[in-house]
Parts: structure tokens; C-alpha cells; sequence
């Protein structure tokens, strides 16, 4: 059985070729006692207009695929 860390890098995995292609990375920095994914982008991702639409439909739909647990994804600093 693995681990809510373990799905959430999977997820990421996933996705981390598109964002590279662009430039830009994410990085898992904690989940907290409620499930929600906290993450910070990197590069391009980081200065990008459409940034929150990254987040919300792709990163949060990836990770909640594999780990439909979590409540959310935030981008923290």
C-alpha cells in the first residue's frame, strides 16, 4: 500500500515532463493533517500568467487521480 507522499510524488512525476518542456517544475514541499497538498513551482511556472490554471487543471487533476484523498493543491512560496 503506499504511502499519501508517495501517490502525490507519483502524480508529479507525471506531470513534470510537460512543465519542464515549458520551463518550469514543482516541487512538493508538505501535505498537511487535512490533505492538502502543498507544492511550489519553479522556473517559467513560477512567472507564468496562466500559473493557477496549471495548478488547478493540471497538477491538482493529476494528483487527485492518483490520490483522490487530497482535498486540494495550494502554490506556497
Amino acid at each position: 500500500m503506499k504511502t499519501l507522499t508517495e501517490k502525490v510524488q507519483e502524480a508529479l512525476d507525471e506531470i513534470r515532463p510537460v512543465l519542464q518542456s515549458d520551463g518550469g517544475d514543482v516541487e512538493l514541499v508538505n501535505i498537511t493533517p487535512e490533505n492538502i497538498v502543498e507544492v511550489r513551482l519553479l522556473g517559467n511556472c513560477k512567472i507564468c500568467p496562466i500559473s493557477l490554471m496549471t495548478l488547478r487543471a493540471g497538477i491538482q487533476a493529476t494528483i487527485k487521480i492518483h490520490a483522490p484523498e487530497v482535498r486540494r493543491v495550494e502554490s506556497v512560496a
